[in-house]
């Protein structure tokens, strides 16, 4: 792979022991993928945030970076609680102060403390074409499909090297080429409701490339579409028909067509069950969708035995307070920095509701709990938690 002088002089060391190992990241990389040299990335997001997630070991990974500082605007995933919520997401002593430990790398190095899987509706908000570096594979599809910047799936430590270089190498997704489809999704049903989240479940287990497909439904829709499609397979990028910005062109003669009926995904659905927590926010939701749920359940009153969790960022929040007071009016809970997923939340409850294809996937998993979920539309949800 071609470096320039000055990179070469951090792969050297020049610039010291922690930029050497970012550098030695990216270049291999780089060969590994077949990529003819770095580009320059405008900004990252960071995974691998959560204790729960990266443990002691990632921990001291960051520890022996320290002294390191990006070179680009870098933002976080979400970790493992909401400080104002530390008994509700039974939060130990140690869990509080290794996860403290970690936030506390990431800023240090300059990484803005967003917590969210979101950051593209306030936080790091990238441009149609720009080359991006991004973990977290909603974000990443999001980016690459709704909004048009260009990213690979990148992985916690990838990111954060392209954040401190901030630069990538040049393969995937940043070539024109990788963009276009590889399937055309035939869906044989008018969508609405789960069915986006479910459908993504399924053609992300039976599709590795990018799918085209010729369905209507909003941003949110398609946010939680692409959120299952990452999460049950390794999707990173699809086409909506007039929806995505590079869907023109899309289409070559080579593409192959999957069929997806009700049956398909109705597995993915989950047995009807008296839940317990019902949780929306995975990805984290926007100030519309709580404009929504504020507007639904104002003047109603919680039904006793099932709790709501709304998971948003900050900067959402704070945008948001009449919508959120509402909610907590209620007797819902708004919380920052986590979500379902990475909060003990799976562990703490065995019946679960939730709008997100993604949650379910990973909550049903042994590690994240087991968790029996379900999935459904918004509203039902909602419904569901009113006296």
């Amino acid at each position: 792979m071609y470096l320039t002088r000055e990179e070469e002089k951090v792969l050297d060391g020049e610039l010291g022991t922690g930029y050497e190992k970012m550098m030695r990241i990216l270049v291999k990389m780089g060969e590994i993928f077949g990529a003819e040299r770095l580009i320059p990335v405008k900004s990252a997001q960071i995974s691998g945030v959560s204790y729960r997630t990266i443990g002691d070991a990632g921990l001291h990974f960051l520890k022996s970076l320290h002294g390191v500082r990006v070179s680009v605007p870098a933002t976080l995933n979400p970790l493992a609680f909401d400080d104002d919520h530390l008994k509700e997401l039974r939060v130990d002593e140690e869990m509080y102060q290794k996860q403290m430990e970690i936030i506390t790398a990431y800023t240090d190095m300059g990484i803005k403390p967003t917590m969210t899987c979101t950051p593209y509706y306030y936080d790091n908000v990238p441009d149609f074409g720009e080359h991006i570096a991004w973990a977290e594979s909603s974000a990443v599809i999001y980016a690459n499909s709704i909004i048009g910047a260009r990213t690979n799936r990148e992985g916690s430590v990838s990111a954060l090297a392209s954040a401190v270089i901030g630069k990538t190498p040049e393969y995937g997704y940043h070539l024109k080429e990788n963009r276009k489809a590889t399937h055309i999704i035939d869906v044989n049903f008018e969508p609405e409701g789960e069915d986006y989240p479910l459908i993504g479940l399924f053609v992300g287990s039976a599709v590795d490339g990018v799918p085209y497909f010729r369905i209507r439904g909003d941003y949110t829709d398609f946010k939680l579409m692409g959120a299952a499609m990452a999460a049950s397979g390794s999707v990173a990028m699809y086409h909506v028909e007039s929806i995505t910005p590079e869907y023109k062109g899309a289409l070559n003669d080579n593409v192959e067509r999957i069929t997806v009926d009700r049956n398909d995904i109705e597995g993915f659905k989950g047995a009807p069950v008296d839940v317990e927590l019902v949780a929306i926010g995975c990805p984290h939701v926007s100030r519309d969708e709580l404009r929504k749920i504020a507007e639904f359940l104002d003047g109603k009153r919680k039904k006793r035995g099932v709790e709501l969790w709304i998971f948003a960022a900050k900067s959402v929040m704070d945008r948001s307070d009449e919508y959120v007071n509402v909610i907590r009016k209620f007797g819902g809970k708004v919380m920052k920095d986590t979500c379902v997923v990475v909060s003990n939340a799976g562990k703490i409850y065995s019946y679960i509701g939730t709008n997100s294809g993604k949650a379910a996937f990973y909550l049903r998993k042994e590690k994240f709990g087991g968790a029996k979920v379900v999935v459904r539309d918004m509203y039902t949800l909602l419904r569901s938690v009113i006296e």
